[in-house]
């Protein structure tokens, strides 16, 4: 057993992994794979991951989902999809965002992408005010304003106090 497999914190960066994409559990839209995504995890001294560069982790399909006051905002990079290829949607109370490329080939063989996010619309937003847009470098932008939500009418009433005799004599 190699000393890189017992300790891998300390044959690379403890911090690589920091940046690494959780959220879509190392899907990379649209790009085939590296020399070393073949390799087996002892000899580059990771332990699950594999090695990607900076520019592939910067775009690796992450949304960052804002629900403020007045909106409900999701930008989701879908970069490495045609416009054609993406198609948003509300079904009940959620938005699906579904991405899907045909069969095609690359140096290793044959490659498809496909993904599916699914965002449950928050309270006060409504499915039919939902909107999206596409950036020319790819970011989707999914919008839903907020109802202004009015409290609740107030059911104060004033009780009169009437004057009475002494409650206890003596």
């Amino acid at each position: 057993m190699s000393l890189s497999s017992l300790l891998p914190l300390m044959t690379r960066g403890w911090w690589d992994s920091w940046d690494y994409p959780t959220r879509l559990r190392d899907q990379h839209f649209g790009t085939g794979l590296f020399d070393s995504d073949l390799l087996p995890p002892s000899l580059y001294g990771g332990f699950l991951l594999r090695p990607r560069t900076q520019l592939n982790i910067d775009s690796s399909g992450q949304s960052e989902v804002q629900n403020e006051p007045d909106k409900f905002k999701v930008m989701l990079n879908v970069s490495q999809f045609k416009p054609n290829e993406i198609d948003v949607k509300t079904v009940d109370n959620c938005i699906v965002i579904h991405g899907k490329h045909e069969e095609r080939t690359d140096e290793h063989g044959f490659v498809s992408r496909e993904f599916t996010r699914r965002y449950l619309l928050p309270e006060g937003t409504e499915p039919e005010t939902v909107k999206s847009s596409l950036s020319q470098d790819g970011i989707l932008t999914i919008e839903a304003p907020k109802k202004t939500i009015e409290p609740p009418p107030s059911n104060e009433r004033i009780v009169p106090i009437t004057l009475e005799k002494p409650a206890v004599e003596n």
